[in-house]
């Protein structure tokens, strides 16, 4: 627990430094998406990828059975199935589109199923499109297969289905166990359901186990979060991620029945992020960058100390391929090229699928200047440490004083937020929790004002 003078000095940072800042799953990040990127650079960005380098997929189900009043995610409601079911049609032909674009059978390492709920999808389409997957792409044994799953939707059909697809890695959202606040954000699972869906996965093998929680939320307090915490705790989740729910209304209508009067102000979210952090670190997990949390000998873990951890769409991983490929709607990828994002509407992408195109609609392609400075904010959110002097030799930067890096970083090491000894830059622990601000530092597109980022707090 955090001491009364730590939390004084915690508020009084949250108050200065609450204004929106991006997440950094990305650089530049998706608000600077244009539509100068199209189907056919990325058909040409796939085909320049190199052949002997395994690569990533992330299939996006833009469905839910409900809608959860914090989501910001691009998903809808369906009361039928058969969307879903033309949606699985239209994503078999996108995956034969994308493997036509590579021009061979390239291998993948790492299969992310997001949303939305993947588990919308029926165990009978979910094993049809996971062999429709297999025909076109190369996986072998070391080939991780993750899922995120909605706990209420998971049944005997579902467990088997996700054990004859090879599925290994599950994330369980769960937000938060207290049942005031799961009726204030529409989304009501009580502890005994999650409790039998863990109980569930690990009777089907599959004991890498990760576990969403949010603080932020309406009518969440100090003890009860804490109590949500100490309950995740007692599944033993390899991993939990706690991150901050990011209040857009203007963005995301639904999120217009969430009470604003009952969302705690920046002081107490900062207290609840960290208590939390510090009673998961006190039960024996490695805090893994901003948000994320994972046992010793995890492979997050491993990362960490091997220096070797990755930052994606889908926040803190061990994936080191070059080229992620997103499919479904509003899905994005990224290449070496840069990045290219689907059309978020449904019936857009599926005409564009129709048509034997793919549906990219939008997208980026990197600068030599992009590059460098997402070397160093990917660096400073992943390991918290960027030495100046390697990041100038690296991209061939001659002379780089990084002059305007270095004002904007003066207030956040005069707070203790970060050190800066010679050119080695360093989040401090304390700042931990501040760490995108320090990365903010170096992106040269960030415009603040409402709207467009997360807050920092």
């Amino acid at each position: 627990m955090l001491g009364d003078d730590t939390l004084t000095a915690a508020k009084a940072l949250a108050l200065k430094y609450d204004r929106p800042v991006p997440r950094y799953t990305s650089y530049p990040t998706a608000p600077h998406f244009h539509n100068g990127v199209g189907p056919v650079d990325q058909s040409a960005w796939i085909a320049a990828g190199d052949p002997a380098q395994p690569i990533s997929l992330y299939i996006h189900v833009p469905y839910c059975r409900q809608m959860c009043w914090y989501c910001g995610c691009h998903t809808k409601i369906v009361a039928r199935y058969q969307p879903v079911a033309d949606f699985t049609t239209q994503l078999k032909r996108e995956m034969a589109l994308v493997a036509e674009a590579f021009g061979r059978r390239p291998r993948v390492a790492q299969l992310h199923w997001g949303g939305g709920t993947p588990n919308v999808l029926s165990a009978d389409d979910l094993r049809s499109l996971t062999s429709h997957l297999k025909q076109l792409f190369d996986f072998d044994a070391n080939s991780e297969i993750a899922m995120e799953l909605d706990p209420r939707w998971v049944g005997q059909e579902l467990l088997a289905a996700l054990k004859d697809c090879g599925v290994k890695r599950v994330s369980l959202g769960i937000q938060d166990f207290d049942p005031i606040v799961q009726r204030a954000i529409n989304r009501e699972q009580p502890f005994s359901l999650v409790r039998d869906v863990v109980g569930g996965l690990w009777g089907i093998g599959i004991t890498a186990i990760n576990f969403d929680m949010i603080y932020g939320l309406p009518y969440q307090t100090r003890a009860g979060f804490a109590h949500s915490i100490e309950q995740a705790l007692s599944l033993v989740p390899d991993r939990l991620a706690v991150f901050g729910y990011a209040h857009v209304p203007w963005m995301k209508r639904h999120q217009t029945q969430i009470e604003e009067a009952a969302l705690p102000d920046a002081a107490l979210r900062l207290e609840l992020a960290q208590n939390a952090a510090s009673r998961i670190a006190a039960a024996g997990y490695r805090r893994i960058g901003l948000d994320h949390f994972a046992r010793p000998g995890d492979p997050l873990a491993v990362a960490l100390d091997r220096g070797t951890l990755r930052r994606n769409f889908q926040g803190y991983t061990t994936d080191a391929a070059a080229t992620l490929i997103g499919l479904g709607p509003s899905a994005i990828s990224a290449t070496a090229q840069g990045f290219a994002q689907n059309a978020a509407d449904i019936p857009l992408w599926s005409r564009a699928i129709e048509a034997g195109r793919l549906a990219t609609q939008r997208g980026l392609k990197l600068t030599t200047e992009d590059r460098w400075r997402g070397a160093a904010i990917e660096r400073l959110m992943c390991l918290g440490v960027l030495d100046l002097d390697r990041l100038a030799k690296a991209y061939r930067l001659p002379n780089a004083q990084f002059a305007a890096e270095r004002a904007q970083l003066a207030p956040l090491i005069a707070d203790g937020i970060a050190e800066l000894s010679g050119n080695r830059l360093r989040v401090t622990e304390a700042g931990q929790s501040l760490a995108r601000l320090v990365a903010a530092a170096f992106d040269a597109h960030l415009q603040a004002g409402p709207g467009r980022h997360s807050r920092a707090v």
